[in-house]
C-alpha cells in the first residue's frame, strides 16, 4: 500500500464531529515528518473522502483553493457539530480525533 492510500485511510475513518492534523495523520502512516505530503496528497484526494476534517495543527484551515475557500469548510464542519474559538480557528481541544484506536478499529 502506498503513503497516499494509508492516508486515505485514515481520513476515511474520520468521523463527522472529529478533525485530524496533517501532521497526526503523517504520524499515524508511519512517516511523522510528511505533514506537506499529507497535504499535497489531500489536493488530489478521490472524490467524496471527508478531506474538509483534515486541518492545521493549530487548528486553521485549509488554504483558499479547496473546498471553495475557507468559509466553505468552515460549513462543512458547522454542520457537522464543529465548534469554533473566538478567534476563527477550530476547537481542536474538542474535537481532534485520536485515531483508529478510538472507533475500536486497528490500523493498517
Amino acid at each position: 500500500m502506498s503513503f497516499r492510500d494509508e492516508i486515505y485511510g485514515l481520513v476515511e475513518r474520520i468521523p463527522a464531529g472529529k478533525l485530524a492534523t496533517y501532521g497526526q495523520l503523517a504520524f499515524l502512516a508511519g512517516r511523522p515528518r510528511a505533514s506537506r505530503i499529507v497535504g499535497a496528497a489531500m489536493l488530489h484526494a478521490p472524490e467524496g473522502l471527508p478531506c474538509h476534517r483534515v486541518i492545521y495543527r493549530d487548528g486553521t484551515l485549509c488554504c483558499d483553493q479547496a473546498f471553495g475557500g475557507k468559509e466553505v469548510q468552515r460549513q462543512m464542519l458547522e454542520q457537522e457539530g464543529i465548534t469554533f474559538l473566538p478567534d476563527g480557528r477550530a476547537n481542536l481541544e474538542k474535537h481532534l480525533w485520536t485515531g483508529p484506536k478510538e472507533d475500536g478499529q486497528r490500523f493498517p
